[in-house]
């Protein structure tokens, strides 16, 4: 039973390491998402000011493209943000799987060992009547004045 347990907890280990691994990803491309869009706000920001200023074509133009650019890019992350979070939850799933059969192994080592201190006490309990008897028996033929073999033979 303990090195099925152990396999258990090796298995939870790697499976919490998988979680982290995951969970870091997931930030750290919600991290890109949020950077991207700082940037989408500063082209904007260009695009309204040259908007106002003296209209310059080709800066207007090149500005647009930008920002359209960093939509495309910002919805690009934003799948992938979508694909690590799919990814974090398989990986919260499956960790919380291997937790519960931990925890069901360790109930059932526990069940076994308290079955195995019930027959051993079982076990030792019949010993001692087996003695006590023995010794009664033993001490009954005593008082009668003879052994057991004498008892016997008389019976």
């Amino acid at each position: 039973m303990q090195n099925i347990l152990d396999v258990k907890t090796k298995l939870e280990t790697q499976a919490k390491n998988e979680y982290a691994v995951a969970n870091q990803k997931y930030l750290s491309e919600q991290e890109k998402l949020s950077q991207l869009v700082l940037r989408r706000v500063d082209y904007e920001e260009n695009l309204k000011k040259l908007l106002s200023d003296k209209i310059n074509v080709v800066k207007i133009s090149n500005a647009r493209k930008d920002v359209n650019t960093m939509k495309t890019i910002i919805r690009s992350q934003m799948f992938e943000v979508k694909k690590a979070q799919d990814e974090l939850e398989i990986k919260r799933k499956l960790l919380s799987d291997v937790m519960i059969e931990r925890k069901t192994h360790e109930k059932l080592k526990e069940k076994a060992f308290e079955d195995f201190q019930k027959e051993l006490k079982a076990t030792e309990a019949k010993e001692i009547d087996e003695l006590v008897s023995y010794t009664f028996n033993g001490n009954c033929y005593q008082r009668q004045g003879g052994s057991k073999s004498e008892y016997l033979s008389k019976s």
